[in-house]
């Protein structure tokens, strides 16, 4: 097996999804400061500054977070392993042997669902696990079916 990095990036409406995802992680705060701004007269400097400065990062998340990830996320299944670099600030690259691989499970949330997407996690019986977000839901699913054709097909550890 030769190390490398994975081939296939995920689709664009990844983007989308992540975007969403950190606009539910960074907003709520500065909302919540932006309500107590304009509902109690008393302290609207106060919350005004505390709008500002929670307001502040969560703006740079949202805006670098997607658009990183993207560049980072991919992935790959050859006859012999399943590869998936991800992450934003902490990146991992993971390789599973199909021959170790002991189960292969779908993911979808509500908003990958709309988003079009699903993701894989190719389990070991090491517990470690590779997991593809963000991929194609129709994709998705023809990469499971063929994990569970492949590595019924592979004689090793986990057969």
């Amino acid at each position: 097996m030769r190390l490398r990095a994975p081939r296939n990036r995920v689709p664009g409406r990844a983007i989308g999804w992540w975007s969403v995802q950190s606009a539910l992680f960074a907003l709520p705060l500065p909302l919540t400061f932006a309500i107590l701004w304009a509902s109690i007269p008393p302290t609207r400097e106060l919350f005004m500054w505390f709008t500002l400065i929670s307001l502040a990062p969560g703006l740079l998340y949202m805006a670098v977070m997607p658009f990183w990830r993207y560049r980072v996320h991919r992935w790959e299944v050859t006859d012999e392993a399943v590869y998936a670099s991800s992450g934003w600030l902490w990146q991992q690259w993971r390789v599973v042997p199909l021959s170790r691989v002991q189960t292969v499970d779908t993911l979808r949330g509500p908003l990958q669902q709309l988003f079009g997407l699903s993701g894989i996690s190719v389990t070991t019986a090491s517990s470690s696990a590779v997991h593809i977000k963000g991929l194609d839901q129709k994709a998705g699913d023809e990469l499971v079916a063929y994990l569970t054709r492949a590595t019924q097909a592979v004689p090793g550890d986990a057969a």
